[in-house]
């Protein structure tokens, strides 16, 4: 459960720059939300009202044209209406056919209906004269004929209702004016279809919407336009201090290069001219001890086992002064010091060992060949130490691109690539790699635990660190 904890921990983390880009984003990305929600909210609320106030004009000018057509109706029976009783037949039925002949437009007409529900007038939906309508509803179950009488009862008014279209038979809505005769107990009205009204606003709420959509894409492609500025800037700072950051760590790693290179010359110098002679000089003082006590065999033997055991100090003192900083590496190049080392290296260990280059003679600066040199003795100490090898191979040489060195052995091998990187290299490896990145070249080491395969190190050097032949010729005169 811990191991499963920590996976996840790792998958979700992030760096210090994603931070950064997250802290810098998010506001933005908060501020252009809002700014979209209040905008898209302000813009549908003022269209809403503009639709509702463009809705409520055509509706009122439904109602006065209908208004104005019954005032014409009522215009044309007035005489007869006037003259007439109550129950006078005849002006009845001369009014009932002057109101059916009156027909405007494709579904304009006038109806009428008395105050017990009869209809007496429809003459574009004739099924409807001669039958009683009372409690007459639509559709939605807004009541008609029982509404219209009371309206009329009252006064007069208007009304709205869904009623089947004549010229189409579809039902579409329908506000009616209607009017009373008192005397004769009629409704007389007309009526007028909006569907026209309704087709226009529900036009204008979709152009509402649309123009809604084109200022949201506009919000995103400005917000996303931002978010490129802000992740580029970022990207341009990052690269630019990462760069800084990068040549200031290289300048700090060759200046410690440097530094433990003088150190180690330093200590190497003081090794051979002040240990070294000192104990040259102990050593001398034994042997002319022994010669004046030859007399004396005991004391002659202890004699010469210090002074066999002060040559081999002696001797390890010298390898260990040319391990810290072989005089033959700045005196006649890279190719000997590296012939010295393999064959001290056979020497030392029995371990058969091969060298080849061509002549460099000091083709290459000197932070090239003290590079190369000590990648070669950190891959020998590496197989000395862990690679159980039997043979080893070592060249150097240059090419069309800089200098190649190769070590090559038989020995176990070990895993590389590192399969993770919590799994980190020796401090050899590393300090190989980065002497080479410090010269802009490669280091590649071939090699897998598969039994003895062994272990291939490729270190190669560019050609900007491979000296001209005049420049070398000076060097060396």
């Amino acid at each position: 459960m811990t191991g499963l904890f920590m996976r996840l921990r790792d998958m979700i983390s992030i760096s210090y720059g994603q931070k950064v880009f997250l802290l810098a984003t998010l506001p933005l990305i908060v501020a252009v939300f809002l700014i979209f929600l209040v905008v898209t909210s302000q813009s549908r609320q003022l269209a809403e009202r503009e639709i509702q106030a463009l809705e409520t004009q055509l509706i009122e000018t439904k109602r006065a044209e209908l208004k104005n057509y019954l005032s014409i109706a009522r215009t044309a029976v007035v005489n007869t209406y006037g003259r007439a009783a109550p129950d006078d037949d005849e002006a009845k039925l001369a009014v009932t056919r002057e109101l059916a002949a009156m027909l405007y437009g494709q579904d304009g007409y006038f109806f009428v209906f008395d105050y017990d529900g009869n209809n007496l007038v429809a003459p574009r939906q004739t099924y409807l004269i001669g039958k009683n309508w009372t409690g007459l509803e639509d559709l939605n179950g807004t009541p008609i004929t029982d509404e219209l009488i009371r309206i009329a009862r009252t006064g007069g008014g208007y009304h709205s209702f869904d009623w089947p279209k004549p010229s189409t038979g579809a039902t579409e809505r329908m506000i009616v004016y209607v009017n009373g005769l008192q005397d004769w107990r009629w409704v007389i009205g007309t009526g007028v279809f909006i569907d026209d009204v309704l087709e226009n606003v529900a036009a204008a709420r979709a152009e509402v919407e649309t123009r809604i959509q084109t200022t949201s894409y506009y919000i995103v492609g400005i917000a996303v336009v931002a978010l490129l500025g802000v992740f580029m800037t970022g990207m341009v700072l990052n690269v630019r201090e990462r760069r800084l950051a990068d040549a200031k760590l290289k300048q700090l790693t060759q200046r410690i290069i440097d530094t433990q290179e003088e150190e180690r010359g330093r200590v190497a110098r003081e090794l051979h001219d002040g240990i070294s002679q000192m104990l040259v000089g102990v050593r001398y003082a034994l042997e002319l001890t022994k010669r004046k006590l030859a007399g004396d065999p005991a004391t002659s033997n202890l004699l010469d086992k210090g002074i066999d055991g002060l040559g081999s100090t002696i001797q390890e003192v010298r390898r260990i002064s040319r391990d810290l900083r072989p005089g033959v590496l700045d005196d006649l190049g890279l190719g000997p010091a590296l012939q010295a080392l393999t064959e001290d290296f056979s020497t030392r260990t029995g371990i058969q060992t091969e060298f080849e280059t061509v002549v460099f003679r000091n083709r290459l600066d000197q932070e090239a060949r003290i590079a190369l040199y000590r990648i070669a003795q950190e891959a020998l100490n590496n197989i000395e130490r862990h690679a159980q090898a039997e043979n080893v191979f070592i060249s150097i040489k240059g090419h069309r691109n800089g200098a190649m060195l190769q070590i090559k052995d038989d020995g176990i091998g070990m895993i590389w690539p590192r399969p993770s990187r919590r799994v980190l290299g020796g401090l050899g490896l590393r300090n190989m790699q980065e002497r080479i990145e410090q010269l802009g070249g490669t280091l590649r080491i071939l090699s897998a635990r598969t039994g003895k395969t062994g272990t291939v190190i490729e270190a190669q050097v560019p050609l900007t660190h491979m000296l001209s032949p005049q420049k070398t010729t000076k060097e060396s005169a």
